[in-house]
């Protein structure tokens, strides 16, 4: 049989690698291949699936729209579609966490959204130097692929990444406090670090080990910024929309970002979508100063209007969310135990075990695979198996997708242990 993919596809593929059969169907956490075998997602499209494949109001919505022939395309244009998504917006979500955000639509990737707050960064504060962190990750176009990283991701630009500079991450150098570390650099007129326009961080690195900011350090980022005159901008892309339990990964932490990047679940379907949120004095762009052709997606906003007025009307999806985050870290804290040295990460519904190793983690992951789950790594090494399910999963089957994992880590130490001796 001949292999398209392999014959026609770019190498720059990367998931199917890892995840080599063909699906043909998906309900909220289940994946079902052209064979009909069915797997357990725990990796929901990144967290672009944060409700679970094809939710049926979402999808009821979106058929609706298109059967009215309501508009597909309609780059920055006024539509009914975007006016009830903002409303809803403001109404479910800005008003209530006292919010005066101005959105602004990017092109349909988060990386477009980070390129916009950098660029305002730049243009409302008159400076340059962007203040990055270790293991952040931000995107794979130039200027926020400048803000990230990973060594192998940078390498793919074929040139020099600039306008960055980077600091550690909460208690990424041993003994190290960041903080202070951070604040004696930007006193020390001799450091060589310019005046940032601003501080981009992600509240919890997901591409980066599910390293997971605390409150304080936030807090003290923040306080960073403003006695130097520069912007925060909170990467929330990949724990946001509900992730970690609130619609923001922050809100609980006691900060006020200038800018926030959002993508990823949105939509509320995986329907490409993204915006920046924008504090209304910073909005300073001239019409067209920074667009995007397919920054008018009417079926992501139908579906993420549905999203929005589904989980976010009331508290309770964010207390189930929390429910089943206990019942994870306890489960991931006993699997962690099998293994010596190995550790949780993250936080919410992002959580994961550091195995302390790339090839371990590897190895489970696919033995995972081969019984039915799907899951990935992150980590400078790859060495963190990293739990991304929906948040609409049902509790039995996380729980059968928990097992699959003790039982593919037991599996890795039994011969890790058998190898040894």
């Amino acid at each position: 049989m001949t292999d398209i993919y392999t014959r026609r596809e770019s190498q720059a593929r990367s998931y199917c690698r890892a995840f080599p059969v063909t699906f043909t169907k998906a309900v909220n956490a289940t994946m079902t291949d052209d064979q009909g075998r069915e797997y357990i997602d725990f990796l929901a499209g990144c967290s672009s699936l944060n409700y679970g494949h094809n939710d049926p109001d979402m999808k009821a919505a979106l058929i609706a729209h298109l059967d009215l022939d309501g508009v597909t395309h309609g780059l920055d244009m006024h539509t009914s579609a975007k006016e009830a998504f903002l409303e809803a917006f403001e109404r479910l979500i800005l008003a209530p966490r006292g919010m005066d955000h101005k959105v602004m639509f990017t092109g349909p990737t988060g990386t477009n959204a980070v390129e916009a707050a950098m660029k305002l960064a730049r243009k409302t504060t008159g400076r340059d130097t962007i203040i990055a962190f270790t293991n952040g990750f931000h995107g794979m176009t130039m200027g926020a692929l400048a803000a990230t990283g990973n060594a192998g991701k940078r390498a793919g630009a074929g040139t020099s990444l600039t306008g960055v500079v980077r600091m550690p991450f909460e208690d990424a150098l041993p003994g190290v406090d960041s903080l202070a570390m951070i604040r004696a650099m930007l006193e020390n007129p001799s450091s060589g670090i310019d005046a940032p326009a601003a501080f981009l961080i992600e509240p919890v690195q997901g591409e980066g080990g599910l390293n997971a900011a605390s409150k304080k350090f936030l807090q003290g980022i923040e306080k960073l910024a403003r006695e130097h005159g520069a912007l925060v901008i909170m990467d929330d892309i990949q724990a946001g929309i509900g992730r970690t339990g609130p619609f923001f990964s922050f809100e609980e932490m006691g900060v006020t970002p200038d800018l926030i990047p959002l993508a990823k679940s949105l939509s509320g379907m995986g329907l490409p979508m993204a915006a920046l949120l924008i504090r209304p004095d910073l909005d300073i762009w001239k019409p067209a100063e920074h667009n995007g052709t397919f920054r008018g997606n009417n079926h992501a906003f139908v579906t993420a209007r549905v999203a929005l007025g589904k989980f976010w009307s009331d508290d309770r999806f964010q207390r189930q969310t929390g429910e089943k985050a206990s019942f994870l870290t306890q489960r991931l804290r006993d699997i962690a135990a099998l293994v010596p040295g190995a550790s949780l990460k993250g936080r919410g519904m992002m959580q994961g075990i550091d195995l302390g190793s790339g090839d371990m983690a590897a190895s489970v992951c696919a033995t995972c695979f081969d019984n039915g789950l799907i899951i990935e790594t992150s980590g400078a090494h790859d060495e963190v198996i990293k739990v991304l399910a929906p948040l609409t999963i049902p509790q039995a089957q996380l729980a059968r997708g928990l097992d699959i994992v003790e039982a593919a880590v037991k599996a890795e130490t039994r011969t890790q242990k058998i190898a040894a001796e």
